[in-house]
């Protein structure tokens, strides 16, 4: 168990899920670093948003938002959010992730991310068929209305029965 896991555990008795997830993110050294921040996070954690301000930390050699900068606001969300979504009989990590960079940011980008309930259904009901299964899921970094898409990232989930995930590695 990582240190953010042993904090959630702990923090979950005293604050709420997604009061946790927003400001454990944000006070989070490694995410902060990012330039990133978690600005909405819904109750039933299947909606956050996030927010990366153009800032002295993040321009580039060309005053836009570094690319790495980028990357790091949006890379831990969509694997952090589905495994507090969907609880500890799974295993869930990162398997790979395309950055397609669209046009330079000169302004604050924001991003959506979430699960349907559906989709969450369909995982697991995937799972008991399959043992284990990958999923994309797609950010898009935008400008506030969204009108202007500065950023793709595609990440691929790798998600898995538990138990025979540990079989699996023997």
């Amino acid at each position: 168990m990582s240190l953010y896991q042993k904090i959630a555990t702990i923090g979950t008795k005293y604050i709420s899920k997604h009061k946790l997830f927003k400001y454990g993110f944000n006070l989070s050294p490694m995410y902060k670093r990012s330039t990133g921040k978690i600005i909405e996070v819904s109750n039933d954690l299947l909606n956050v948003k996030a927010k990366i301000p153009l800032s002295w930390r993040n321009k580039n050699y060309v005053n836009s938002i570094f690319g790495g900068s980028m990357f790091s606001a949006v890379d831990p969300i969509p694997m952090v959010q589905l495994i507090n979504i969907i609880g500890n009989e799974y295993v869930v990590w990162d398997k790979s992730a395309e950055i397609y960079f669209k046009r330079p940011a000169k302004e604050t980008l924001y991003a959506d991310f979430s699960y349907s309930i559906q989709e969450l259904e369909e995982i697991k009901e995937r799972i008991k068929k399959e043992n284990e299964i990958e999923i994309l899921k797609t950010t898009y970094l935008t400008n506030k209305d969204k009108s202007i898409t500065f950023c793709v990232v595609k990440k691929t989930i790798y998600i898995a029965n538990k138990s025979y995930y540990k079989n699996k590695r023997k």
